[in-house]
């Protein structure tokens, strides 16, 4: 099982201050946060992905992924391509991150880039109950 899943944060997201509903904390990992369940890790990305929309003004793919998996550390284009396919979404369309349907597709494309596994539909859909329900 990948790092991510093991740690119920199937997006690898890194340790910062920010904290998120659902974060165990202190996080074992050295690295990465670590969530009370799956779906709480989702919602982290639902939350972050806004974010990135609201307060940076990244609306598409490609911003989003950019930030997400900077150049510096992943092979940033390569990982936008791969999420473009998977979603069919355009990596230059402007994103509405309040839309079920396409984040959880984003969020699923994301979770296998990170993971190497296909992202489990009832996890995504928790994730997204958590996030309309918890909104930041």
């Amino acid at each position: 099982m990948s790092r991510g899943l093991r740690n119920n944060n199937p997006g690898n997201i890194r340790r910062s201050r920010v904290r998120y509903r659902g974060e165990v904390r202190p996080s074992q990992d050295p690295a990465f946060k670590q969530f009370a369940s799956r779906a709480w890790g989702y919602r982290a990305i639902f939350v972050l992905l806004d974010t990135y929309r609201r307060r940076y003004g990244l609306d598409t793919l490609s911003g989003m992924i950019a930030r997400w998996a900077p150049p510096a550390e992943n092979a940033t284009q390569e990982y936008i391509r791969a999420v473009s396919r998977q979603t069919g979404i355009d990596p230059d369309r402007p994103l509405d991150t309040e839309d079920r349907a396409t984040m959880t597709a984003v969020a699923a494309a994301i979770v296998r880039v990170e993971n190497g596994t296909p992202a489990v539909p009832e996890e995504v859909a928790g994730g997204w109950e958590l996030f309309i329900r918890h909104r930041p």
